[in-house]
């Protein structure tokens, strides 16, 4: 059979199956297993187990789960409501500071966490009852920390960089700086849309909330600001090659338990191992997905689809940035239902060499395609943070969640256009600190 009909059959049997409800890991595995038993035989079957293991041992890997663990740390501890609070205070006689303050916080907590759903949770307990009781419009509140709490995965320390880099073989360290700017550039466009749409919407900005004094804004920073030297610190050893992802994630792990643990006295054993044990599910989940990632992109490559596609794409004599729309086109509907995990792991090693050839850095295309899974995850059917705010407040239905969600998902489009048109963006910082890559 040709491998173009191959692999049409491999996408729809993998949308059938995912659409199931079944683990992804699971779903992955399964359509790898029955296409190889089928086109190739039993015997394709004996290196299943070699393939995944080869998929995992890599040392760069442990950096995943000691990210996790420093994110579950702060997640469990009172973290996000004491930068809520600090923000909060800080920018309390700023106009408009409130939503500023919110968006500021699903930034740095989503950072600092790592899972956008833990951020939406955490910060929208707090700021969505207290954006409403101002007078914000509900769609406002709600898809404001919706889309803040997307900011995680391009922030870093950001999981999804770290699978792209281990897909792609790129600098990990690079990655996380590539993305430092195009996270701030979002942050910006999520603030500025906000302030307007409260202001056309008849809300006027005033100081509604309490004065606090200097003494009051200063007695929360030291239980923000060691959170915060954490993730520069980060930052610092891996452009500085003072340490390996690896080695950055653990120590970053190691510090963030003991500030739990020192600062919100979190020490108890049995709250340390939730941590430990909530850590644990994550990050096998997501080297299980690792693993059957591997051995799905075995299967395609065996079955001669990977290779029949990669020439189909690299012979089609079109521009570069059609080429580049389309591309973009794919992953947005992409992450309308698969996890950005997912996504990166199965179309990432086969998009890379497309995309340099057609003479864009991979870099830039690394924060493109985490903007366009962002996207995926205030978008239904799989877009969990509209769920998470839909849980904290039920009074307000998901489509209106939905539709002050809509406007940010156009900013996150307009941030892809400017980095369509400034590249630098994405690309300065990582070479400024760290030289153009080899």
């Amino acid at each position: 059979m040709d491998p173009l009909w191959i692999g049409a059959l491999v996408a729809v049997a993998t949308i059938v199956v995912l659409a199931t409800g079944i683990p992804v890991a699971i779903g992955l595995g399964l359509v790898s297993v029955i296409f190889l038993w089928i086109f190739d035989g039993m015997s394709a079957l004996s290196i299943l187990a070699e393939t995944m293991f080869s998929g995992l041992a890599e040392f760069s890997l442990v950096s995943i789960p000691m990210f996790i663990v420093m994110g579950a740390a702060v997640a469990s501890s009172p973290a996000g409501k004491d930068l809520y609070e600090a923000l909060d205070r800080w920018l309390n006689r700023v106009p408009g500071g409130l939503i500023i303050s919110n968006i500021g916080a699903c930034a740095v907590f989503a950072a600092l966490s790592g899972s956008s759903p833990a951020t939406c949770a955490a910060i929208g307990k707090m700021g969505i009852p207290e954006m409403r009781r101002r007078g914000f419009p509900d769609g406002l509140a709600t898809g404001a920390i919706a889309a803040g709490g997307t900011l995680g995965i391009l922030i870093p320390p950001s999981i999804t960089m770290i699978v792209y880099g281990i897909a792609t073989e790129t600098s990990i360290g690079r990655l996380f700086l590539a993305g430092v700017f195009p996270g701030l550039l979002l942050m910006t466009l999520f603030m500025s849309w906000s302030l307007y749409t409260a202001w056309r919407q008849g809300y006027r900005f005033g100081n509604t909330g309490r004065t606090f004094s200097l003494k009051e804004k200063l007695e929360v920073l030291p239980r923000v600001l060691p959170f915060l030297i954490i993730i520069v610190g980060i930052l610092y050893v891996l452009y500085g090659g003072v340490a390996t992802p690896s080695e950055a994630a653990g120590v970053g792990a190691m510090f963030s338990l003991l500030l739990v643990a020192i600062i919100y006295r979190i020490w108890q054993p049995r709250r340390l191992w939730k941590i430990i044990s909530d850590s644990m599910k994550e990050s096998v989940m997501i080297l299980m997905i690792i693993g059957t990632s591997v051995l799905f992109a075995y299967m395609m490559s065996s079955l001669f689809v990977t290779q029949s596609v990669a020439n189909i794409i690299a012979e089609m004599n079109v521009n570069r940035w059609v080429l580049m729309a389309m591309i973009n086109m794919f992953l947005l509907v992409a992450g309308f239902f698969l996890p950005p995990v997912a996504v990166i792991l199965m179309v990432a090693p086969i998009l890379q060499p497309i995309i340099e050839q057609a003479g864009f850095d991979p870099y830039w295309f690394a924060v493109v395609l985490t903007i366009n899974m962002e996207i995926g995850l205030i978008t239904p059917p799989v877009g969990l943070n509209l769920y998470v705010i839909n849980g904290i407040v039920p009074d307000v239905s998901l489509p209106t969640i939905l539709k002050g969600a809509l406007p940010f998902m156009l900013c996150m489009v307009l941030g892809i256009i400017l980095l369509s048109i400034f590249p630098q963006i994405a690309t300065w910082l990582p070479t400024a600190l760290m030289g153009s890559p080899l």
